[in-house]
């Protein structure tokens, strides 16, 4: 335990003496803490519409003001043709263009029906599923309130179901609120990750490795002595981030504060070890960094930071089981926005022990004292 604490004391002085890690492992992660949840939202308001009315009737006029009045549209332009319109999508300056046709009030006066033309600019995915399918809603309200069918030429059913909803542990179905959770293990991530990645590659490229190599050291107190020092500032940060949350954002974990710290312990020693992993198989930084930056790229999109792990494919699913990311995230959602129990993701807590324990074994086994 002396030889472990000499390398503590050598390692904190380390730290402590590069103002720039400090600096990067502190004040970096509460800024992007701040500024990414605002950032990353996957919320579709700002859809721009172009009209193209070729009837320019009442009907038609009260259609285009529930649409503008929506809170989702933006119309930013009328034209004559779908011809005059198209321009506006190839240039990237409307998402959607809406043709109504001639005789639009008198066929739905007369024969009850009338077709309007949708067209939707699909290079963004997830804004033009979401926006075609907020204007078909909005014309289907429409449809539902429009004089005819509300005065009785449409009967309504004898048997109706009242359908009511409520969105549990995010009442307002507000994104930061799905968001901010996953960015703070993110952040955990690349500090864990990248920083613990670059220390002993470090200590190979200015030559110190090898004194220590012929030290009585043993290997396992060698890669605890890396461990602990970046464990205790991951936690620290960890800390900060969670009273940003609640400052920032208004989010106050509902779990226990205990449970989330026990998780948040297990997965900094599995992602340090990762790291240590991979310092021990690089031979420059920059080897080291690539590698790490390959991994947690996988970790960031295969995680469940941007995509639910339940719509990928299986093969997806079965790779994202393999990444502590994964679990580490759905714990932190399901402690901070549910108030789960330690039984409700004890399965999780296995994954992440298992990981602690077979990354840093390996990376005790695979350090080298001889080259």
């Amino acid at each position: 335990m002396n030889l472990l604490g000499f390398i503590l004391r050598k390692e904190f002085r380390q730290i402590f003496r590069d103002k720039t890690i400090l600096a990067m492992m502190f004040l970096v992660p509460t800024m992007q803490l701040v500024i990414l949840p605002l950032a990353m939202n996957f919320e579709v308001k700002n859809v721009n519409v172009v009209i193209v009315d070729h009837d320019h009737s009442s009907y038609t006029q009260r259609l285009i003001a529930k649409i503008n009045s929506s809170g989702y549209f933006t119309t930013i332009s009328y034209e004559n043709s779908y011809l005059e319109a198209f321009p506006f999508i190839e240039d990237g300056n409307a998402d959607i263009i809406l043709e109504l046709p001639a005789g639009f009030e008198r066929n739905l006066l007369r024969e009850g029906m009338q077709k309007v033309g949708i067209f939707v600019d699909a290079i963004n995915g997830t804004k033009a599923s979401l926006g075609g399918a907020y204007l078909n809603a909005v014309i289907a309200d429409f449809n539902i309130n429009m004089d005819i069918n509300r005065k009785g030429n449409v009967q309504p059913p004898t048997t109706t179901i009242d359908i009511r909803f409520s969105n549990w542990f995010n009442p307002l179905a507000e994104y930061p609120q799905y968001i901010v959770p996953a960015i703070l293990v993110l952040l955990l991530t690349l500090i864990g990750g990248f920083i613990s990645a670059l220390n002993i590659v470090k200590e190979k490229e200015i030559g110190t490795i090898e004194q220590i190599n012929v030290t009585p050291i043993k290997k396992w107190q060698f890669i605890v002595g890396k461990l602990i020092p970046f464990w205790i500032i991951g936690m620290i940060v960890f800390t900060v981030g969670l009273i940003v949350c609640w400052l920032v954002y208004g989010i106050i974990p509902e779990g226990n504060l205990f449970i989330l710290y026990l998780f948040a312990a297990v997965y900094l020693i599995a992602l340090l070890g990762f790291g240590l992993l991979i310092s021990t198989y690089s031979d420059s930084q920059i080897q080291a960094m690539f590698i790490a930056f390959f991994f947690i790229m996988i970790f960031m999109l295969m995680g469940g930071l941007f995509t639910s792990v339940d719509s990928m494919p299986s093969w997806a699913r079965a790779i994202s089981l393999l990444t502590p990311v994964t679990h580490f995230i759905e714990v932190v959602r399901m402690i901070v926005l549910k108030g789960s129990s330690f039984v409700q993701v004890q399965r999780e807590f296995l994954y992440l022990l298992c990981f602690a324990v077979v990354l840093n074994g390996w990376a005790i086994w695979n350090y080298k004292k001889t080259n």
